[in-house]
């Protein structure tokens, strides 16, 4: 036998329709755990029971059908793949089994067979009968031309029938996707005695295995996988497909609540605010613009307020886009389903398919909204980055890219590439990995440009502007982005960059003839002022031009090394600096290495003000080395 598939079964239809007693007819279970179930004899919250039919698993969920209860079928509709509709003979469609199929129709399953219950209370005729209403009632949906089986729980008439059905159907439905980002939906939280805190829930996508460490959404809690059950059996991974018990260290089962998501680490991001595409039921009233209502998705449950944006009103069996803002946040990704029931009375009026689940607020007016919506919506993976790369102001993060979409790495970075290779798209690095439009990269290129020139207009003076006021003046674009288009500008020779200063490519500084003048007086008064140099503010105080001027000429000649600064306020000509040198060497020749503070000051003609200085300017240009008191000339 080949490794299993996993599928989920889901029950639905009316109370008392026998779903419960089918269900531990073909696995053994009762799927019926709460006392107060048996006791009442409906089903209140969710059953499950496991049953294997050859290289298949399957896992069914028995939903509740009375309609105070229908919020529990709801938390475990969302994983099913196969819907197990049940209608009792003797009494045939009834409200329960009408909002149970619509839920089923609304959240995309798209295959399934119909159960004909207690048919061994009514005569052939009946049956015939019976199985016309559901054949009308069934017309245009997923369940048109689906097997409908007259079964007993009682007797175990039809079951074997039933059984294959279930496996031919269970073989041809897709096998989850076990390669994306693991993902559980918690119906259920409770403690177990040994064990601790243990969540059950359908396993949607990816794999989980003993010692993973998961998040807890929209919680935020990372918590350790303990161990896994599926089937009553303890196993060391759990499959996308898979009913699943999750064994949790570190968290008590009072922090955990049935909506919350078990997740990967630091993939997803909650949010209480999506955009969507909804559909209203024929039967409903029409949904007026703002709106409140209750919104499922998974097995979670929130009140969100809808804000249309095509139409002030959605009339019945009609489609249109629209926001949805929730009370509570929630772990939503793109094609996800949900449904949406009455605020009051709490009855089911439609549902959706989630299209962003980062929204931004939009005006209702807006086609660019609209238009972008139309394209995630069809786009292939490329065109759908693409898209929202364009939409962006700034450049994007894997980190985002996978909250926003839900992608694995390999998606994103291969709908990237064919992008990259169009150039419509730039990868601004690799690790780590930055995306950024044509659009936004333009962008960023003019704001740099133009913030150097307004540099330099207002700094004639100054070489260029150090890199970090650059970024700021450029409107803080990311580090990545902003990296990359300055290599872009060098090597175009656009800028350029020394110093940690950027500056127009073949710039100069051109002083005017004032300044020139000025230039020249203080490199002459250092000049002439040898090794006992005056205070900077004094000499530039003499200068025929104001106090600022004069400090952005120093910097000049300071750049161009005509001076050089040895200590704060004693700057020297370089040509000062040359003959000590000269001097050092020729005394290192004539009187050995060693040189005293009262041998330096005879040596140079200075004082003590200027000696220490110098000789620990000396030290730092190694051109001598300090041995306590004394220096060695090196």
């Amino acid at each position: 036998m080949g490794q299993l598939k996993h599928v989920i079964v889901g029950t639905a239809g009316h109370i008392d329709h026998g779903k419960s007693a089918l269900v531990e007819a073909l696995t053994g279970t009762n799927p019926d755990r709460l006392e107060e179930e048996k006791r009442r004899g409906i089903t209140i919250d969710l059953g499950f029971a496991f049953l294997q039919l050859g290289d298949v698993s399957l896992g069914f969920v028995d939903v509740p059908g009375h309609e105070r209860f229908v919020r529990n079928m709801l938390a475990g509709a969302g994983g099913i793949d196969v819907v197990l509709l049940v209608v009792a003979a003797d009494e045939s469609i009834k409200p329960q089994t009408r909002e149970h199929f619509d839920i089923c129709r609304l959240l995309g399953i798209p295959r399934g067979l119909i159960a004909l219950t207690k048919s061994d209370l009514v005569d052939p005729d009946m049956i015939g009968l019976v199985r016309l209403e559901i054949e009308e009632f069934v017309h245009g949906s997923f369940l048109e031309g689906a097997p409908i089986i007259p079964v007993s729980a009682r007797s175990g008439a039809g079951l074997e029938r039933l059984k294959e059905e279930l496996q031919r159907i269970a073989q041809a439905a897709p096998v989850k996707d076990v390669n994306r980002h693991f993902r559980l939906p918690i119906d259920r939280s409770f403690p177990t005695k040994g064990f601790g805190t243990v969540v059950t829930g359908t396993l949607i996508s990816g794999t989980v295995k003993i010692e993973d460490e998961v998040e807890l959404y929209p919680a935020g809690r990372h918590v350790r996988v303990r161990g896994l059950h599926s089937g009553g059996k303890a196993i060391q991974e759990a499959v996308a497909g898979q009913r699943t018990a999750v064994n949790l260290a570190g968290i008590d089962h009072a922090e955990i609540h049935r909506g919350m998501v078990l997740g990967a680490s630091n993939v997803f991001e909650s949010t209480r605010r999506v955009d969507a595409r909804i559909s209203l039921l024929a039967s409903a009233r029409p949904l007026q613009n703002r709106a409140r209502v209750h919104l499922h998705q998974g097995s979670a449950e929130t009140i969100a307020e809808v804000i249309l944006l095509e139409t002030p009103e959605l009339a019945p069996g009609e489609s249109a886009l629209a926001q949805l803002r929730l009370d509570e946040e929630m772990l939503l990704l793109p094609e996800d389903r949900f449904i949406l029931r009455q605020f009051s009375p709490v009855i089911t009026i439609g549902g959706g398919v989630v299209i962003d689940a980062r929204a931004r607020r939009h005006r209702r007016d807006d086609p660019a909204a609209r238009t972008f919506l139309e394209t995630l919506e069809t786009a292939k993976n490329e065109d759908l980055l693409l898209a929202l790369a364009e939409a962006s102001h700034k450049d994007l993060s894997l980190a985002e890219v996978r909250a926003r979409t839900g992608w694995t790495e390999k998606e994103i970075w291969d709908a990237a590439a064919i992008l990259s290779a169009q150039k419509k798209l730039r990868i601004l690095s690799e690790q780590p990995l930055a995306l950024a439009s044509v659009a936004v990269v333009e962008k960023c290129v003019g704001a740099i440009k133009a913030a150097i020139d307004e540099f330099h207009a207002a700094n004639p003076l100054l070489p260029g502007i150090p890199k970090q006021e650059l970024r700021g003046r450029a409107g803080n674009p990311s580090l990545e982005l902003f990296e990359a288009m300055l290599r872009d500008l060098e090597k175009e020779r656009v800028v350029a960059i020394s110093g940690g200063l950027v500056h127009r490519a073949g710039r100069a500084i051109a002083l005017s003839a004032e300044e020139t003048k000025a230039k020249q007086l203080i490199a002459q008064e250092f000049e002439r002022a040898g090794l006992t140099v005056p205070a900077v503010k004094t000499v530039l105080e003499k200068l025929p031009v104001e106090a600022a001027r004069a400090q952005k000429i120093l910097q000049i000649l300071l750049r161009e090394g005509i001076l050089i600064k040895v200590a704060d306020d004693f700057v020297f000509h370089r040509s000062a600096i040359a003959d000590l040198r000269e001097r050092l060497a020729q005394y290192k020749q004539d009187h050995g290495t060693r040189l005293t503070l009262i041998a330096f000051k005879d040596l140079t003609g200075v004082s003590r003000k200027y000696a220490i200085p110098l000789l620990e300017f000396l030290d730092r240009e190694h051109v001598t080395r300090r041995v306590g008191d004394e220096r060695v000339i090196l």
